[in-house]
């Protein structure tokens, strides 16, 4: 019984090591890092309301990098993951800048507040090169995607 518990315990693990060095990976791992940066830092400034959109995007991305990495967007076909993670990574993006620039140009007096924003806009310009590399993912499959050429539809 033990066995199984530790192998499965090394198999995950072995998941998470072989996920974490793909692009996509190490992206969304970066993400939740980061995210848990801006989190620390706004969690110190004087505002720390600010810390919403950091927690909800940290929790979005573990989310789905737990369901990447397990591979069940390969078994769980009712959503359409790509399209969710660039809606995801697109409206963290839009969000992070908004709030980061709020951060560092009121924040006057507030250092942890403007390095929070500092470092939410390093976590915008991540979420949308995530963005991009969906976007180009998305335009690649469809260009390999025959159209059907049957008139009688």
């Amino acid at each position: 019984m033990a066995d199984t518990t530790a192998s499965a315990g090394a198999n995950c693990m072995d998941k998470l090591k072989s996920y974490v060095r793909t692009q996509k990976g190490f992206i969304l791992a970066a993400e939740i890092l980061i995210s848990l940066i801006v989190i620390i830092c706004y969690a110190a400034s004087l505002y720390g309301g600010y810390s919403a959109v950091a927690i909800c995007e940290m929790i979005f991305a573990m989310v789905f990098f737990g369901i990447f990495m397990m591979e069940m967007d390969k078994q769980i076909q009712v959503v359409n993951w790509v399209w969710s993670d660039l809606f995801r990574a697109g409206i963290g993006a839009v969000l992070y800048i908004i709030t980061s620039l709020i951060c560092v140009i009121g924040g006057a007096g507030d250092g942890a507040r403007i390095a929070g924003g500092v470092f939410g806009l390093i976590a915008g310009l991540l979420f949308a090169y995530d963005t991009y590399t969906i976007f180009l993912q998305i335009k690649s499959t469809r260009q390999h995607t025959a159209a059907s050429t049957d008139d009688r539809v």
